[in-house]
């Protein structure tokens, strides 16, 4: 007899469904995005739908097979029927084998193109995502999408379609072919439902409940181990002594999920146990009730086994179909929760007459601008960031009436005390952020009127944190020109005073430079970032303190590297270090997001205002200690 489980009633089956996705609501015009989707396999999904139908009226013919090899060939004594009716048996077992790999080879090109399709369209529509986007969205959430999601809605055309279909005609036909053979037995086996499914449904809410909590406390577990195995993560806990302490709250966590763990493996197999109690319980039942009838002649021998082997696919299909809603919801849920990342509309993005920048030397120029940060409902979702509600309060103004104008080939300095509004200067440059009022230009055109291809392709950055992806230097460099040649690498990579490093090492270009470059020191990661840089040939750089947090000699190197860098370019440098900006075209004081003081070095320490303070402050002479 087959499993009292039959179709989809393994108790695995229940660990990925969640019973609380069936009261959400779905947003209008859902089935009808998910059927566009889907349009693309409708070919494949029709030929996937037929084998599907066939392999469940295939259910029914091996038991009917057998009432006639017992009735017809056994009992009456022909060899030459049972022989041919085992061998179409055979032949149907082959077919089914047969339907069930091509079934699934078509279930698997739906599916992995579904997810395809799905992942593809997300990444490349987050990768449009403003940086506000970024500051605020938990990774791991978003990672979620593009992965829990994504293959929790392509099961709406694999698992959850091709399940309910089978099932529904499996049932249909399974008790067709009962009620035919012996409706008295069909409706003994139908009154035993209730003792059936009942339990099925409570076993199967609570194990879903518990599974819930597993998995949370997974990702709990997985929070923890990405943040500790990260080189600064590690690093933190090796200062502060904590190891111990993270050993012991990890082995918490731990210790719940193995708890819960054996738990769950405990109510499936209960769950199980009490399924097959069931079904042997309703197999015995048939075995009594039709034996006697057999022994009367009421009912043929072949009869009652073919009764009995339909009894064995008729509680799987019930099982999975009492659970439907779920399974069906649960997809829907999943591709709304995509389509939720989907809507969300970049705040940045290209004009529909947006031209190219010209290519030619440019000017930087800030007009009257006035900004502050877009609010979290403009730029985020609250699912994105594990809050109920996202605030929906504009922030204050970060930037009034900042206007300045960098010449063709000059340098400018930001200088100031942190949070004045620097950063936020440079960011509008490259249109990372909108403007609230006022324009940016470049070479006279209003950034929010060009392309934003063209724009960032003129602009180089270097910030004070050098972003390394986990490999080669090559790779790394290549990123800002792929096409770049070795030897171009190299000469980038002597005029950012680093080549001899880089020769140095055993595998030169191929040198992997760990997580976020930190096999380098802090000075080598600037300078392979300014070799990046010049491998780019921006017409505009933008240094955000690109010297800080350096020792006096890597400061040094990388200065002589920023001077070849900035060389005949427009730049717009942020200093922490005035030092390093005492030969600017024009140095800038930001102050509570205005420009307080404009002028040269000289020219401001004589106004004796704000930068002469800073100054001061940093030249000091330092007392002699007693």
């Amino acid at each position: 007899m087959s499993s009292p489980m039959g179709m989809g009633g393994s108790p695995m089956s229940w660990r990925r469904q969640d019973s609380s996705v069936v009261n959400q609501k779905l947003t209008p015009g859902t089935l009808k995005r998910i059927l566009a989707f889907a349009k693309p396999y409708t070919v494949q999904i029709t030929v996937f739908l037929l084998l599907v139908v066939v392999s469940a009226v295939l259910v029914i013919a091996s038991p009917l097979l057998f009432k006639k090899i017992v009735d017809d060939g056994i009992i009456k004594g022909d060899s030459g029927l049972v022989t041919l009716l085992a061998l179409i048996v055979a032949v149907l077992a082959v077919v089914e084998a047969g339907l069930g790999l091509v079934q699934r080879w078509y279930s698997a090109r739906i599916g992995e193109g579904l997810i395809f399709d799905l992942r593809t369209k997300v990444f490349a529509h987050v990768q449009r995502m403003p940086i506000a986007f970024f500051t605020r969205t938990q990774t791991g959430a978003l990672v979620s999408r593009l992965n829990t999601d994504v293959i929790g809605a392509q099961q709406a055309f694999t698992s959850t379609l091709s399940g309910v279909v089978s099932n529904v005609i499996s049932l249909v036909l399974v008790i067709g072919a009962m009620l035919v053979l012996s409706w008295q037995l069909t409706l003994i086996a139908i009154l035993l439902l209730p003792v059936f499914l009942l339990p099925a449904r409570y076993l199967g809410r609570r194990l879903a409940a518990m599974t819930r909590e597993q998995m949370q406390l997974n990702a709990d577990m997985s929070t923890a181990m990405t943040e500790r195995f990260s080189v600064g993560g590690a690093l933190l806990v090796s200062l502060f002594g904590r190891p111990e302490a993270e050993n012991a709250q990890f082995a918490e966590r731990s210790g719940r999920v193995r708890d819960l763990g054996i738990r769950i493996a405990m109510l499936g197999r209960v769950f199980f146990t009490a399924l097959t109690l069931v079904a042997a319980l309703a197999t015995a039942l048939v075995y009594g009730v039709g034996g006697n009838l057999a022994v009367r002649n009421s009912l043929t021998v072949g009869t009652l086994l073919a009764l009995v082997a339909l009894l064995g696919r008729l509680y799987g299909p019930l099982t999975a179909l009492s659970n439907v809603r779920v399974d069906v919801m649960t997809a829907l849920v999943s591709f709304e929760r995509v389509f939720e990342v989907l809507d969300l509309k970049p705040m940045i993005a290209d004009a529909p007459d947006a031209v190219a920048l010209p290519d030619e030397a440019v000017t930087v120029e800030f007009e009257h601008v006035e900004f502050s940060y877009p609010s979290a409902d403009e730029v985020s979702l609250a699912s994105l960031e594990s809050v109920a509600v996202l605030d929906k309060r504009t922030s204050a103004d970060v930037l009034r009436d900042v206007g300045f104008t960098v010449a063709p080939g000059n340098m400018v300095a930001l200088v100031g005390p942190s949070g004045a509004g620097k950063t936020t200067i440079t960011n509008l440059v490259a249109r990372l952020y909108d403007v609230t009022a006022g324009a940016v230009r470049i070479g006279g055109h209003d950034v929010r009127e060009v392309t934003l291809r063209s724009l960032h392709d003129a602009i180089g950055y270097v910030t004070q944190d050098a972003h390394m992806f986990h490999d080669t230097i090559r790779a790394n460099l290549a990123y800002a020109r792929p096409d770049a040649t070795d030897a171009e690498m190299a000469d980038a990579l002597r005029a950012a005073q680093v080549w001899e490093l880089v020769e140095a090492l055993p595998d030169g270009l191929d040198t992997v430079v760990g997580d976020r470059g930190h096999r380098l020191s802090g000075g080598e990661r600037q300078r392979l970032a300014i070799a990046r840089l010049l491998l780019k040939a921006p017409r505009i750089v933008v240094l955000d303190e690109a010297t800080a947090h350096l020792d006096s000699e890597s400061e040094a190197a990388v200065q002589r590297a920023l001077d070849t860098a900035l060389e005949g370019r427009t730049s717009l440098v942020i200093a922490h270090r005035l030092s390093t900006v005492r030969n600017a075209d024009q140095i800038l004081v930001v102050d509570g997001g205005t420009i307080v003081e404009r002028g040269t070095h000289d020219e401001l320490l004589a106004r004796d205002g704000l930068y002469a303070d800073l100054y001061r402050t940093q030249f000091a002479p330092q007392p002699n200690p007693v």
